[in-house]
């Protein structure tokens, strides 16, 4: 059974995360919660019933996560603002509606979705 280690960079949890009213739980990738990488693709799904009360819809990946990459075995659920945390770029986006996404681009922004995505000019 794997042992999980939260934060292997003994990062500081500071509350970053003041003006949030709502459900405060998330999903996270161990990419971001324990190898410490900033949040690289992000998007929000409306939570199933009986977890409303504490889903926010939010899901974290670090973005190099491929299609071997165990979800299952290597997410976890945590407080957003802990996921604050490791990306505080990410606060002003939180309040997107549910069937929003966003990708960090290569100049290191978080963009919708449909925007970061390449042009047949960027390539």
């Amino acid at each position: 059974m794997k042992i999980r280690n939260p934060f292997k960079k003994k990062k500081k949890i500071e509350l970053l995360l003041t003006d949030w009213e709502g459900a405060d739980g998330c999903l996270a990738t161990d990419r971001i919660a324990v190898d410490g990488m900033p949040v690289g693709y992000m998007y929000r799904e409306e939570p199933a019933d009986n977890y409303q009360g504490y889903d926010s819809g939010w899901r974290f990946f670090a973005g190099d996560e491929d299609d071997s990459y165990d979800m299952v075995k290597n997410s976890s659920v945590y407080k957003l603002n802990t996921i604050c945390n490791f990306s505080p770029d990410i606060i002003p986006l939180l309040h997107a509606p549910y069937g929003t996404a966003y990708l960090r681009t290569k100049d290191g922004e978080l963009k919708l979705y449909e925007e970061a995505l390449p042009t047949e000019e960027d390539e």
